[in-house]
């Protein structure tokens, strides 16, 4: 595909930021992907945040063919785009929320938090770090550096930050006087899934076999799935 073309310019961002991930955040990659192993090998369940539309890699990771089943997104419709996008955007604001939140899903130090927000500063997603924090509960933070500028603080709270590097105001591609093709969602899937990948396959390493959905459209998959949905029926709260 062509590069001149609008679409061939959007892929060459998309692209060329992933391999910056890949390369430049290697470190805390690994060491993510170690905490995630530990948490399947001690049977833990491994938690994921996110407001807007930094809650979709949680779903992405969620009771998926290929994904792990110990894997549980906090969700709170307020904090989400298809309970009202504009309200969304107002309470991720408001202190107070994310600690009830945690409170109703309770991880604890067997557990890890991963909390998603490129921007980094509004008060609900640093609310969430600092109670994973206070709990004991090992906190992976994924967000941008562009925005310490501007008042964003998950990359200095999280045990292990990784910077998805995505540019102030996310959006890259020029349409008149605006941006379109926003970066974030890209970088944070890529980060989430690819830290859980490496940390299913450092668990089998090690002995324990990570617990990985299958599709329910190929032979015996809801055999597999529904004896993992029996195993985490009462922990994973959304299952």
């Amino acid at each position: 595909m062509s590069k001149d073309t609008v679409t061939g310019n959007y892929l060459l961002e998309i692209t060329r930021l992933l391999e910056r991930i890949a390369e430049e955040e290697r470190a805390g990659l690994a060491a993510a992907s170690d905490a995630v192993a530990d948490v399947i090998c001690r049977d833990g369940i491994i938690y994921t945040f996110g407001c807007g539309h930094s809650h979709l890699p949680c779903l992405d990771t969620f009771y998926r063919a290929g994904g792990l089943a110990c894997t549980s997104p906090m969700l709170d419709d307020d904090l989400m785009l298809h309970n009202g996008a504009a309200k969304s955007s107002r309470m991720e604001k408001m202190r107070g929320i994310a600690s009830e939140l945690f409170r109703r899903y309770a991880p604890t130090p067997n557990d890890i938090v991963f909390v998603i927000s490129a921007s980094g500063k509004n008060a609900a997603p640093v609310e969430m770090c600092e109670c994973a924090r206070t709990a004991g509960v090992k906190l992976v933070t994924v967000s941008s550096s562009a925005y310490i500028a501007h008042g964003a603080r998950l990359l200095e709270l999280g045990d292990i930050a990784i910077d998805c590097k995505v540019p102030h105001g996310d959006a890259v591609i020029d349409v008149g006087d605006a941006k379109m093709g926003g970066l974030s969602t890209y970088a944070s899937l890529f980060i989430l899934n690819s830290i859980l990948i490496e940390g299913a396959q450092k668990a089998l390493e090690r002995g324990t076999v990570p617990p990985i959905y299958a599709s329910g459209n190929v032979e015996g998959g809801t055999e597999r799935n529904v004896a993992l949905e029996k195993r985490f029926f009462g922990r994973v709260k959304n299952l």
